[in-house]
Order: structure tokens, then sequence, then C-alpha cells
């Protein structure tokens, strides 16, 4: 049997003032937090603040291998 979903709609003036949110630094990281893991969130920002945060850890760990990498040439280049 399928599990029914009772989840409101999030309205479009709602995703506006999300994506405000998001455009802030700090603040971004902050509430994907607060909104993939609190408990009165609902379930579809729940949904986006997760994946936004696989692609956050994703980001991260191309930044880290292309920085190693330029920093093994430049540390290889001045030896």
């Amino acid at each position: 049997m399928e599990e029914q979903n009772n989840s409101l709609v999030i309205k479009t003036s709602d995703w506006v003032i999300t994506l405000l949110l998001l455009a802030i630094p700090l603040v971004n990281i902050i509430m994907l937090f607060v909104w993939a893991f609190g408990s009165g969130a609902n379930p579809n920002k729940a949904n986006f603040a997760k994946a936004a945060l696989i692609w956050v850890l994703i980001g991260i760990v191309i930044y880290a291998i292309v920085a190693l990498i330029f920093g093994a040439a430049l540390f290889s280049a001045y030896s």
C-alpha cells in the first residue's frame, strides 16, 4: 500500500524567500542544515536542502582535488 503524503505545497513566495536566504554567505549553509535535519521543515524543502548539501559536498571534494593537483604542480615547479 502506498503511503499518502499530506504535505502542503510550498508557495512561490516561500521559494523566493528560500532562494534569497540561500544567496547570503554562511547563512545559506546554516539554513540548509536547519531545513534538512530540523523537525519542523516541509518535506519538500527538507529534500531540497539535503540535495543542496550533497552538491555542496561534491563541490568541496572537487575543489580539494583541484587544489591538491595545482599545489603539487606549483611545489614541484619551485623545487
